[in-house]
């Protein structure tokens, strides 16, 4: 398989989103730059916009605004490709936002999050993840989420341990990545009566005692769900029932998500927080379509 480093100064990089003509925006994670960046076709960097402290995943609408998962600030932040915060939201009342960590929109207009259920400041000490991160207390979540107002419809799941990356498969299934398990559930949303978390897969190699799991992932139009596994160095993926079919390993042992490349040239973009680079994989499929509404 080809492989490429398409960009290779950028300090904890996530959240990659890519556009038809070839532009990927990336979110940095350092304490020295909090920002969204923008990285075009010929290599050239831009940082354009800072939407506060250590943000997240990142997606786009239909009206090219990012909406980013604004884990340090525990706010959800949409903002123009300008740099403009637009709207900033810290959840429900009494109960706000944590670690808002990744998002997805659905075929429905509606926006979901999962939120890791941790403070980030339990979770790291200084920039390194503490050593008993496996004792900690958390209560993941994943949201259902009105864009047009930001408010919280209903709650999908919580009492996760660290739930990380999103996607909907082609029959409108939510995928969601459990990072302390290595589990991938499934929810589906439309057809059950009521909503229930089924075990979908698990990406875990052995059992690992530094912090491995699932962090972002997306579906191919193959229909496998390609997922960046943090801390084991690979994309791995799976097949409609969960097995794992391949692991493409990456640059660095840290990947932390994967987009596919929506300009001709195909292939994904992986972010690799610990070589600070965005890698380029020549996958045999195209992305699953995306879904983008409008909100204006």
């Amino acid at each position: 398989m080809k492989k490429r480093v398409l960009y290779s100064d950028l300090q904890e990089p996530e959240g990659p989103v890519c556009l038809p003509d070839g532009k990927i925006y990336v979110v940095e994670m350092s304490s020295t730059r909090n920002c969204v960046s923008r990285i075009d076709t010929y290599g050239r960097y831009q940082q354009v916009g800072h939407p506060g402290w250590r943000p997240n995943g990142m997606a786009i609408d239909g009206d090219g605004n990012l909406w980013i998962a604004g884990a340090g600030v525990k706010k959800l932040v949409r903002m123009r490709p300008d740099g403009v915060i637009l709207n900033t939201y810290e959840g429900p009342e009494g109960r706000p936002y944590l670690w808002p960590n990744d998002l997805v929109f659905g075929q429905n207009g509606l926006l979901y999050m999962t939120d890791s259920g941790i403070d980030p400041d339990k979770f790291f000490e200084g920039q390194t993840i503490r050593a008993d991160f496996r004792d900690c207390e958390y209560d993941g979540r994943v949201f259902e989420i009105d864009p047009s107002n930001g408010r919280v419809l209903r709650v999908i799941d919580s009492g996760l341990s660290f739930p990380n990356g999103i996607a909907f498969d082609a029959n409108d299934v939510l995928y969601v990545g459990e990072t302390l398990t290595g589990n991938i559930y499934r929810y589906d949303l439309i057809s059950s009566a009521s909503i229930e978390a089924k075990l979908f897969g698990n990406v875990v190699i052995g059992l690992p005692n530094d912090c491995v799991g699932p962090d972002g992932m997306a579906f191919g139009d193959d229909g496998q769900l390609y997922c960046a596994v943090f801390g084991q160095g690979d994309v791995s993926v799976l097949d409609c029932d969960g097995r794992i079919v391949e692991r493409i390993p990456t640059c660095g042992i840290r990947p932390t998500n994967i987009a596919f490349c929506e300009d001709r040239t195909g292939g994904a973009v992986v972010t690799v927080l610990d070589l600070g680079c965005l890698e380029w994989l020549d996958l045999p499929c195209r992305g699953r379509g995306l879904y983008r509404p409008k909100l204006k």
